[in-house]
């Protein structure tokens, strides 16, 4: 196993005026053993990047890096897939179907190392990693759900020992609770092999709740790497906060450490000065239902637009009186319907962005 290091790279495809830019100037480190997803939407250039890091492109400028390996860039000639020692697992697991689980296992040995107790030990050792029972070894790809079928690729793809694991998307395809499931079996799996992985993914829950860093990929481009809590929390810019989770972006101005807007005054997480937009989480906006027993309501009224409810929380939409729609997050256990008339206030701080060009 080794870390992984993108520095500076850059691929496109086409050629001339109609040249298209897939991947600009990436730079990501990937510490031993650790978990990275690259989270962004269809098209952002995310599937590319992982497919110049496993070698099946080329990038035409930049290097990326096993260890102290580099494998692509600066001058050295492109290390093939095959002696890259990656493990990938695509989308749909791919299983070979004319072979059991034993034997898809073992396709990623070394081919001397395929036939043999040698491979059986391994088959084992990797039915346990991934959490399948040994009697899964005899069965067909067709006989597994979609859930066990991405286990067996993965116990596939560490079985030779590689330097890095890339995932390709390999939950989008199961339904909501198999994929929790797997995932966080593939995660422990991972974990228990000390494995440098790499996830891309369009899902801001998986990548929020699976990585020890999150890269967000926006028109090709990396702009922002951080732990989880500090990407949802902190967001470089408001299309981040927008796109990591649910915001609500209001316009506001700052003196020093508060800030005033639609939703009243908030405190900030650094103290500035000016025309601001401010990024509240709708967990952040209090829904104070006090008036409707007669008791002192506190915040600013606004109409309720629309409820989702999901069991254990709910999404209020709220029509603030001066005309502002703003998202509420609310415990499911008593919530205000359609039509209600409620008070909104801020808690916790708040993060301001300066419009582009401010100072």
């Amino acid at each position: 196993m080794s870390s992984l290091t993108v520095s500076g790279v850059t691929k496109s495809f086409g050629s001339g005026p109609a040249a298209t830019r897939a991947v600009d100037d990436v730079t990501l480190h990937v510490p031993h053993g650790s978990f990275t997803t690259v989270l962004g939407p269809s098209g952002c250039g995310k599937t590319t990047l992982l497919r110049l890091i496993a070698g099946f492109l080329v990038p035409e400028s930049g290097s990326i890096a096993f260890g102290d390996k580099i494998v692509a860039g600066d001058g050295v000639r492109p290390l093939a897939p095959q002696a890259r020692r990656v493990g990938y697992v695509p989308q749909e697991g791919a299983l070979f179907p004319h072979l059991d689980v034993a034997a898809n296992i073992a396709f990623g040995l070394p081919r001397e190392a395929r036939g043999g107790s040698q491979a059986g030990d391994r088959v084992a050792e990797m039915l346990d990693l991934v959490e399948l029972p040994a009697d899964f070894r005899d069965r067909r790809p067709d006989e597994l759900s979609g859930g066990q079928q991405q286990r067996v690729a993965l116990a596939r793809s560490l079985a030779p020992q590689p330097a890095v694991v890339l995932l390709d998307e390999p939950f989008s395809s199961l339904d909501a609770s198999l994929r929790d499931s797997t995932s966080r079996a593939v995660r422990r799996a991972l974990e228990a092999t000390n494995t440098t992985a790499l996830l891309v993914t369009h899902d801001q829950n998986e990548a929020l709740s699976l990585a020890d860093q999150v890269a967000v990929m926006r028109a090709g481009r990396l702009v922002q790497s951080a732990p989880p809590s500090e990407v949802y929390l902190s967001p470089t810019d408001p299309q981040v906060a927008e796109f990591v989770g649910r915001a609500v972006v209001l316009p506001g101005t700052a003196t020093e450490a508060r800030a005033t807007c639609a939703l009243g005054e908030v405190v900030l997480t650094e103290p500035t000065t000016g025309p601001v937009a401010l990024m509240i989480r709708p967990e952040q906006v209090f829904v104070d239902l006090a008036h409707n027993e007669g008791d002192k309501a506190v915040g600013v009224r606004g109409t309720v637009e629309e409820v989702s409810y999901y069991g254990h929380d709910c999404a209020v939409q709220v029509r603030l009186d001066e005309g502002t729609s703003v998202l509420a997050r609310m415990a499911g256990v008593r919530h205000p319907g359609p039509g209600d008339t409620v008070h909104l206030r801020v808690t916790g701080l708040v993060r301001a962005y300066h419009p582009a060009g401010a100072p």
